[in-house]
């Protein structure tokens, strides 16, 4: 029987959970803070939790052009939809294969398999391999394929399944069911929590990614929304510099540069903060997967 904790523990307990959310928390107030500050106000007092001068001017920049950010935002749903759908089909059907102990190369496949953790084919022959023999330079699918099969994930969830009882899919045999109606039925089912984990770090790979925007991404139309805010933050310091050498005076105080750095940031992650807390349960259960049992 289980022994309840004294008033005492529990205080010590719940005040230091707290203060670990403090932590976790205070940083994202002060990102969105800064993204409502004046950047003249941030120069003199330095960052708060509060904002400082209350100003839009940040958010009216990036948004000054609105279509082409909305257009980016399109773009990286989509991008993130079709590699999350595709993802996640493919790495569990590996994962699922290599977790069959009755696969005569499921040994030599995982180890096939562990080869590209440790050595890649290089940043180079990937371009050349994408653009000349694929043809996929300015497409949607040079944003995909890169990314599409991670064998961390197979991995992770190739443990998971092997957790499953076997007798499960024995019966399921000796009924008459075959491989893909016991993937497709029994499975994946069972493997909500290690799907939710693995969909949850492919949506994040692919939100995030800006830089198979930059190898294979020149049409403006294409840019994704990390991209789109890399350039755009690029091209004001870009705009600085050039008029600090013709003397035209603009400085970093006539633009938001920091607060315009924070709002970016708010506009990148707002959707994956919002949307992480409908994951938090099954990804917390996820990341345990292999974990000893007592």
């Amino acid at each position: 029987m289980k022994k309840d904790l004294s008033l005492g523990p529990k205080i010590i307990i719940y005040a230091f959970l707290g203060l670990c959310c403090l932590l976790c928390v205070i940083p994202i107030i002060t990102v969105v803070s800064i993204s409502f500050s004046s950047d003249i106000r941030i120069m003199k007092e330095g960052y708060g939790i509060f904002p400082k001068g209350m100003t839009l001017d940040a958010y009216k920049f990036v948004f000054k052009d609105a279509a082409a950010i909305l257009r980016s935002y399109g773009v990286t749903i989509l991008v993130t939809v079709l590699g999350l759908g595709f993802g996640l089909t493919l790495n569990s059907m590996i994962a699922y294969v290599l977790s069959r102990k009755d696969y005569a190369w499921r040994k030599p496949l995982t180890v096939f398999l562990i080869i590209p953790m440790v050595l890649n084919g290089g940043m180079v022959p990937t371009y050349i391999w994408l653009t000349k023999y694929l043809h996929l330079k300015n497409t949607i699918w040079a944003m995909l394929l890169p990314m599409l099969i991670v064998p961390w994930f197979i991995i992770l969830m190739r443990t998971f399944f092997t957790q499953l009882p076997a007798s499960l899919m024995e019966a399921a045999t000796v009924d008459g069911a075959g491989e893909l109606t016991i993937f497709t039925k029994i499975v994946l089912p069972l493997a909500k929590p290690a799907l939710a984990t693995v969909g949850m770090f492919i949506t994040l790979n692919y939100w995030n990614d800006w830089f198979q925007p930059l190898m294979y991404i020149d049409n403006r139309e294409l840019y994704n929304l990390q991209y789109r805010l890399y350039v755009l933050m690029r091209d004001v310091q870009e705009m600085i510099k050039n008029s600090a050498i013709s003397g035209m005076g603009i400085s970093m105080a006539d633009m938001p540069t920091e607060s315009m750095r924070m709002a970016m940031c708010v506009i990148a992650a707002g959707p994956m903060l919002a949307v992480f807390p409908f994951f938090q349960k099954y990804f917390v259960k996820g990341l345990t997967v292999g974990g000893v049992k007592g």
